[in-house]
């Protein structure tokens, strides 16, 4: 199968092609390398550089390379710089999305996996978090992941197109190749085993009075290779629908620190802010849906993740450059 990853430059993007074409699937990366990195993608890809707002462009790669399949990472994905320009992350998320959605209505493609977020719930009273759970985004980029997907229901309805929607909770982890680096890093993980590695003075601690059991929000980590898996399970089947990708299982951020030390074997010094606006307190996933569905389920804990980030991040120091 021929597959199109935009985004694929990118954190998740890159391991996801990583993990296709040892698969063997062929797959054409786009990316505009705005936040995504050309040394990051697969020599065995064909990579395009270029941007989803292109429809020009869309519309030849499909008439050129004849994809059977999309899977659409390309998106700007930052909470606080959705608060302070919404229109960027309603043009990328939104406007743009849809000319991909009609190159695929030209040309007849119907499977496309979205990568969308637990952005799209907000503050929850209720954990671990449900797919049927009311939307109630708290920031743009939440807002945008959402009418996306309100979309992908109506392209779903009249033109047929065939949607699995993911929605991720806290990616992180590497593998051997491919790490996350970010040009503004704001991932609690990364940032961290930047201060063990010298590289930042200290991680900052965004609110300590959340209602938490020692203050601090709670996030459910998910290991990145879990999460591409997930996406080439979605290939592999006839499902449609909503999906949420985590571990059911929270960890606030200092225990995060926390594991992190002891896996570093560095003091880590951290420093508590202000909280971040439109940061929901707790976010962690129920995922039996996925695994009722495809058999689909996460197979790496916190520790796990942190070491195979601090494995890459100490071969890669700098990142990609």
């Amino acid at each position: 199968m021929k597959v199109l990853v935009t985004g694929g430059a990118g954190y998740i993007g890159s391991i996801c092609v990583e993990r296709l074409i040892d698969r063997g699937y062929q797959v054409i990366v786009l990316d505009n390398l705005s936040e995504g990195h050309i040394k990051a993608v697969e020599s065995k890809a064909l990579f395009i550089q270029g941007d989803i707002a292109d429809r020009n462009l869309l519309l030849s790669i499909f008439m050129n390379e004849k994809p059977q399949a999309v899977i659409h990472f390309a998106a700007k994905a930052l909470v606080a710089e959705s608060m302070s320009n919404p229109s960027l992350y309603f043009q990328n998320n939104v406007a743009y999305g849809v000319n991909l959605l009609d190159a695929m209505v030209e040309y007849g493609l119907k499977r496309i996996v979205f990568s969308s977020t637990c952005s799209i719930y907000g503050s929850v009273t209720k954990v671990p978090i449900e797919e049927n759970f009311p939307a109630n985004p708290e920031n743009p980029y939440g807002e945008s992941k959402f009418l996306f997907e309100k979309i992908l229901e109506w392209y779903r309805k009249i033109h047929g197109i065939r949607p699995v929607i993911f929605r991720y909770f806290n990616a992180a982890g590497a593998t051997l190749y491919h790490g996350e680096h970010h040009r503004k890093e704001t991932h609690l993980i990364p940032r961290i085993l930047q201060v063990a590695l010298g590289i930042l003075p200290k991680v900052e601690i965004y609110g300590v009075d959340y209602p938490t059991a020692d203050g601090s929000a709670v996030r459910d980590y998910i290991h990145v290779v879990d999460l591409v898996d997930a996406h080439i399970k979605a290939l592999e089947s006839q499902f449609e629908g909503v999906y949420n990708l985590g571990s059911a299982k929270g960890y606030s951020v200092l225990e995060v620190i926390e594991a992190a030390r002891a896996i570093t074997a560095m003091p880590i010094p951290a420093v508590v802010c202000s909280p971040r606006a439109g940061d929901p307190p707790i976010l962690v996933a129920n995922f039996r849906k996925a695994f009722e569905t495809f058999g689909w389920k996460p197979n790496y804990d916190l520790d796990a993740i942190i070491q195979s980030a601090w494995s890459w991040h100490k071969s890669h120091p700098r990142g990609y450059d």
